[in-house]
């Protein structure tokens, strides 16, 4: 009997999972379920718009959509239109695969108030999702504070400080572009809890931080270290040297050299954020390390700024049928419950590379095909299909994606790779032209 697989999320996770099942036999039918039109998930909505070549990606994507047993199911949301016990019902076994659609807090006072967000909210709006097309991004500021020692706040920082003509080869929307090229920012302040030396830069992204054509990058020169401590990992100490280098490279940069200064602030933590109904700044702590963490020192002092970014890390959203816990599904080892599994974001967190899901959601098929002797007779892919029907929710196919996807290409400029579409309506118009 055909073994019938629901995944939910079509983003690396779920392709990933779903290439590893299909590859098992014309007796595995894998249905790629994802609540928006396009697939791809953080690929196409996280990575930054500049970072064209990681998001090549997809090419392989492609391949496995286009397996005869594999099918996406587009525009359909797991809460909304379709519940787990439905899909349990409809499917031998269930994959959770939709990652972490929702910012950590900082967990400070004063973080809710307007000029207040957090990184996924902030890429998503710039990278065009359809859920903070409608965000109100006020650059009307001269400082901006964002908070967190990771790519994701480099990226933040980064297109801060681009200028039009650096993002003119990239996928930024219109609409992003329009307020990030007219704003009145003139300092960017990246605020981590501890050192250079633990900070999880990437090398190519810090090497961007040195060639922005507008931008500064700055530094405490007493805080950059000339050489990594003693008793490091050889791997991860060849890693930490190239990003430390890079560092010290910008000992010596003067503000004035450029209309936009990066302020690389480590040592320092957030304990409030200031202001009536708006953000006019943020109170922080400086640290010193002990056994690793960072801890107050009781140095109290304010930065002033207008906008504060927070990219301290991701949580998965709360599903009805699903259990969760520290913002993840709860689960072993990818086990959830019987005949539901969990892999990527939603099983470990936001950890690791786009390519760390892959053997990640090899395991968990592996375990998937360990339990499951074969199919038990259930409709899978044609019971869906009834179900949205009955409910008049209207489905995308990866044949209707790619009319998307040639739409946009085809109305980008000479230079960029595509101009998206930001609306769900304007992408199911598209596929109603064709």
């Amino acid at each position: 009997m055909t073994l019938h697989v629901a995944i939910i999320g079509a983003g690396p996770a779920g392709f990933y999972a779903a290439e590893a099942l299909a590859t098992k036999g014309e007796d595995v039918m894998v249905d790629l379920i994802d609540r928006l039109p396009t697939p791809h998930g953080l690929i196409r909505s996280g990575v930054a718009p500049d970072h064209q070549t990681t998001k090549r990606v997809t090419k392989k994507y492609d391949q496995t959509a286009a397996r005869e047993n594999v099918r996406y199911v587009g525009n359909v949301s797991l809460g909304r239109d379709v519940t787990m016990d439905q899909l349990r019902e409809l499917y031998d076994a269930v994959v959770i695969a939709f990652g972490a659609e929702g910012d950590r807090p900082l967990g400070v006072p004063g973080e809710d108030k307007e000029g207040v967000l957090g990184s996924f909210a902030f890429v998503g709006w710039y990278n065009g999702h359809p859920d903070f097309v409608d965000l109100d991004i006020d650059l009307n500021v001269g400082d901006v504070a964002v908070i967190g020692n990771g790519n994701v706040a480099l990226d933040c920082a980064r297109l801060l400080a681009r200028t039009e003509d650096e993002m003119k080869a990239s996928d930024l929307t219109e609409e992003a572009g329009e307020v990030l090229f007219n704003s009145a920012v003139k300092d960017v302040h990246l605020i981590g809890r501890r050192g250079p030396v633990e900070a999880s830069f990437s090398i190519a992204e810090m090497r961007e931080m040195g060639e922005l054509q507008r931008g500064i990058s700055l530094v405490h020169d007493a805080q950059i270290p000339d050489s990594l401590p003693d008793g490091m990992d050889p791997k991860e100490a060849r890693a930490r040297k190239a990003v430390l280098e890079v560092l010290q490279s910008f000992r010596g940069n003067q503000r004035d050299a450029a209309p936009v200064g990066v302020h690389f602030e480590f040592f320092l933590r957030p304990v409030e954020i200031l202001g009536e109904d708006r953000v006019t700044g943020i109170r922080v702590e400086r640290t010193r390390l002990e056994d690793g963490k960072a801890v107050g020192t009781g140095d109290i002092f304010d930065i002033p700024c207008g906008m504060v970014i927070s990219c301290i890390g991701y949580l998965s959203q709360p599903v009805d049928g699903l259990p969760m816990e520290y913002g993840k599904v709860s689960n072993d080892q990818g086990r959830v419950a019987p005949g539901v599994y969990v892999v990527g974001w939603a099983k470990r967190g936001p950890s690791g590379t786009i390519g760390t899901n892959r053997p990640d959601a090899q395991d968990v098929v592996g375990l998937l095909l360990e339990d499951m002797a074969g199919g038990s007779g259930k409709s899978g892919g044609p019971g869906l299909d009834t179900l949205l029907t009955e409910r008049g929710i209207r489905k995308v196919t990866y044949g209707e994606w790619l009319v998307i996807d040639t739409a946009e290409q085809e109305r980008a400029g000479p230079d960029a790779p595509r101009r998206k579409f930001i609306t769900i309506p304007d992408m199911l118009s598209v596929v109603d032209e064709s």
